[in-house]
């Protein structure tokens, strides 16, 4: 083999992997999927609350306002980091917790949001998550 072919497919698997280490922020998806010109706020009750990256997961039951059977809604928000930055922890929301949650809906109409705040109604405790903006999100 010539230095220069060899030379090249050293470039090619070097290529190969920055590629494959460039993956997952190429599968990290966008925030357009929700309607930031909409903002539902909802009670209901934690059923679970998923501390993982790339962003947490809380999915609440709903009680519809005219009755029918509950409804589950996952409303996203941002990463770990962000939220522990912003005094969340994993405990912030537990299951059993009713709370009032304050989102973007999903687009296509679905039960599901990315979740601006959610408040504890046991203690009034504001969370806030305001996951696709630009501004550092706080507790209050």
């Amino acid at each position: 083999m010539k230095f220069g072919s060899l030379k090249s497919a050293v470039m090619a698997l070097a290529l190969a992997a920055i590629a494959a280490a460039a993956f997952p922020a190429l599968a990290h998806h966008s925030f357009g999927v929700y309607d930031r010109t909409k903002t539902l706020n909802l009670k209901g009750t934690v059923k679970t609350f998923q501390w993982t990256n790339p962003h947490c997961v809380v999915w609440v039951v709903i009680q519809p306002e005219g009755g029918g059977e509950p409804q589950e809604w996952s409303i996203e928000t941002t990463s770990p980091g962000v939220l522990t930055r912003s005094g969340w922890t994993r405990h912030s929301l537990n299951p059993g917790d009713r709370v009032s949650v304050e989102f973007n809906p999903l687009r296509d109409g679905s039960h599901g949001g990315g979740l601006n705040s959610v408040t504890l109604l046991a203690t009034g405790q504001k969370l806030r998550a305001d996951f696709a903006t630009s501004e550092k999100p706080e507790l209050q």
